[in-house]
């Protein structure tokens, strides 16, 4: 094998996977991958992402790395994968990267989008699968000052799912951008931060999305910040609305951008 990683910068449909990680019997983004690896290589090849989305959870930027053997190129395998891949996942771009890369390790931020349908046709089957569909309407006041609490550093342990991270994590994350964007039918709530926990965005916009329908105070945000787990937060909002948008590394990791 290649010692010079490729990451193939890999966009995928959630709605029929169990997720990202490989797991012995159900279908997931991970498994379709290393099936298609296997086959172009004639050899196991591991494919390993910048991170774990949960099942109907999409990706238009997921970062995936692989070691294959010398004869592939970036381009050459990335449309080599697209030729055998499933159709509800597509390899977007390809790059050679140094030595050290490693998907998850060396990221320094990841963004998601999350998308809210308010107008009736969310409800359409052309959305619905892609959008929450909220039914009573959001004051985007609130909205936005919700969105404002996150910013900078903070312990996130009430918007993570229990006893899924190691029992030494301090559960901080750094956001550096967070903001919800008005949209034809709807709105997008666009977050960027260096980590992110199990859930975590969902049980972020879960509860930005009571406190705009009236049913928490303002300030719940905050409040939760400081507490010591989640068993005051809201249920975290559906799968299908969420999508990791991008993951930066940094630029001296790349070699070429073929």
């Amino acid at each position: 094998m290649d010692p010079r990683p490729i990451l193939l910068v890999t966009q995928y449909d959630g709605g029929r996977f169990a997720g990202w990680q490989r797991q012995p019997v159900v279908r997931t983004v991970q498994g379709d991958m290393e099936v298609a690896l296997a086959r172009l290589c004639a050899t196991a090849v591991p494919a390993l992402g910048a991170g774990r989305t949960d099942a109907g959870v999409h990706a238009h930027g997921q970062g995936v790395g692989v070691r294959v053997p010398e004869r592939w190129n970036p381009e050459t395998l990335r449309r080599a994968m697209n030729a055998i891949l499933p159709s509800d996942i597509w390899v977007a771009e390809s790059h050679r990267m140094a030595p050290e890369f490693h998907p998850r390790r060396s990221a320094i931020a990841r963004r998601y989008s999350y998308l809210i349908g308010t107008d009736e046709g969310a409800r359409s089957p052309f959305r619905r699968r892609y959008e929450w569909a909220v039914r009573h309407p959001l004051d985007p006041s609130a909205l936005q000052g919700e969105a404002e609490s996150v910013l900078g550093e903070h312990t996130f342990r009430a918007f993570a799912v229990a006893h899924t991270a190691p029992v030494d994590d301090h559960h901080r994350c750094i956001i550096q951008h967070a903001r919800w964007v008005e949209r034809d039918g709807g709105w997008v709530f666009e977050v960027a931060a260096n980590r992110f926990l199990h859930h975590m965005v969902r049980f972020l916009v879960g509860t930005m999305v009571e406190v705009a329908q009236g049913r928490r105070p303002r300030g719940t945000i905050a409040r939760l910040l400081v507490a010591p787990d989640n068993s005051g937060t809201p249920a975290p909002a559906p799968a299908q609305g969420l999508s990791l948008r991008e993951v930066r590394y940094p630029a001296e990791l790349y070699i070429d951008a073929s």
